[in-house]
């Protein structure tokens, strides 16, 4: 298991940098969820979004489509691991996920055209949405005793106009896939990681420890206060954003995931390929993988 803080330096975030004006943004994406081969259930879920700004035509007598699309989009990826028993994690995690869907689709379509000044609005209203959800797994928990204790992972990402917006709680992870190279983008919030961070264990030991799935931080569980761990960088043309619960990368090592992103230049196929993997090395978690890669097109 590699965690962030042995990564590679991550891809640097210039706010100076002009946004790629002359270049449109796109985005290929999908997305695999997978119960593996020990759960019954699968508490995983995840969903992708693309926000764009529509114009409809109620009433006209000039000749023109009825519903008129902007060139700017914005793109949402989140994957959410829930936990808990009875099948709480499984709630927890999709609650969580349909709440911060809701929440952004109100709030980040009015960033589809970003303006370098607004960014910081973004990354509060990335910390906003995880509160909120954290608040509404909370308070389904006292409306149904059953429930009481269950909680989730959150990864999620926001893709605009060559940047790149990451809030994270738990031990999901994201990676960019960039020039060649794998980077680790989040932290990984365990008991294992916290020691790792402190110098307390080398990151060998931490992959056989038997503590390492003890996450630290998420959203809902036992007490409130989740903590956001926040990032924001540039994109460019050809990288791959690929988000993940722990249910791959306990099975398949950062080595694996990338030279599967070397040989594979489709998001099904990544997605479909290191599913797979997860499963023959044992399959001992539910596995979801979700991918992104950014492309330029010519605006017309």
């Amino acid at each position: 298991m590699s965690l962030a803080d042995t990564q590679p330096e991550l891809p640097r975030f210039n706010p100076e940098t002009a946004t790629k004006a002359t270049q449109a943004f796109s985005v290929r994406s999908f997305g695999l969820t997978d119960p593996g081969r020990v759960r019954k259930s699968n508490e995983d879920h995840f969903v992708i979004v693309e926000l764009a700004r529509t114009l409809r035509v109620h009433g006209t007598n000039i000749p023109q489509a009825e519903a008129q699309y902007s060139h700017h989009r914005g793109h949402i990826f989140i994957v959410a691991d829930g936990m808990g028993g009875h099948q709480a994690g499984e709630v927890a995690s999709a609650l969580t996920v349909v709440t911060i869907e809701g929440f952004l689709l109100n709030t980040l379509n009015r960033f589809t055209n970003l303006q370098v000044s607004e960014e910081h609005n973004v990354m509060q209203e990335f910390q906003d949405a995880v509160l909120q959800a954290d608040a509404k797994v909370f308070a389904e928990a006292a409306l149904h005793p059953e429930l009481i204790g269950m909680g989730t992972t959150l990864t999620m990402a926001f893709a605009v106009n060559w940047r790149l917006f990451i809030a994270h709680a738990g031990d999901s992870r994201c990676y960019l896939f960039s020039k060649n190279e794998l980077h680790q983008l989040t932290q990984d919030h365990t008991l294992v990681a916290d020691l790792v961070r402190q110098g307390l264990l080398s990151p060998t030991e931490a992959s056989r420890h038997p503590s390492r799935h003890v996450v630290t931080n998420i959203l809902g569980g036992v007490e409130r206060g989740v903590r956001v761990e926040l990032h924001r960088l540039d994109l460019e043309p050809d990288d791959f954003l690929l988000m993940c619960s722990d249910g791959l990368t306990e099975m398949v090592s950062d080595d694996r995931i990338a030279t599967v992103l070397r040989e594979e230049k489709e998001p099904q196929q990544i997605c479909e390929r290191l599913v797979a993997e997860a499963n023959e090395n044992g399959g001992r978690d539910n596995i979801t993988v979700v991918v992104g890669t950014f492309q330029t097109t010519s605006k017309s």
